[in-house]
């Protein structure tokens, strides 16, 4: 499989280095973790086939910490961490609401 305009949500995210296995991606994905923005639409990604495109926008947590993306590229192979930081841009996590805890 070569090309295309779209590939699967746990694709993209093993293929861009934020998971270890397709599985655990698979997995993350299912249990609605991951925001998908799409043309200004956010919804939860629910299902690990479910596209991505470039341009698309995900936020989720993973490892502790707020992870927000914007998808550049969707990738051929899972490469090394050089080439899956070209799939990719971060943007700015959104802000998270002040408990006013110090």
């Amino acid at each position: 499989m070569s090309g295309g305009d779209s590939v699967r949500a746990d694709v993209w995210l093993w293929r861009a280095r934020f998971f270890k296995s397709r599985s655990l991606a698979a997995r993350f994905l299912d249990e609605g973790r991951v925001r998908l923005t799409r043309e200004g639409a956010e919804s939860r990604i629910d299902k690990c086939a479910r596209p991505l495109r470039a341009g698309d926008h995900l936020v989720f947590a993973a490892g502790g910490r707020l992870t927000a993306v914007e998808v550049l590229a969707l990738g051929e192979r899972r490469g090394p961490p050089a080439e899956a930081r070209t799939l990719y841009r971060a943007l700015e996590t959104p802000a998270t609401p002040d408990t006013g805890v110090a």
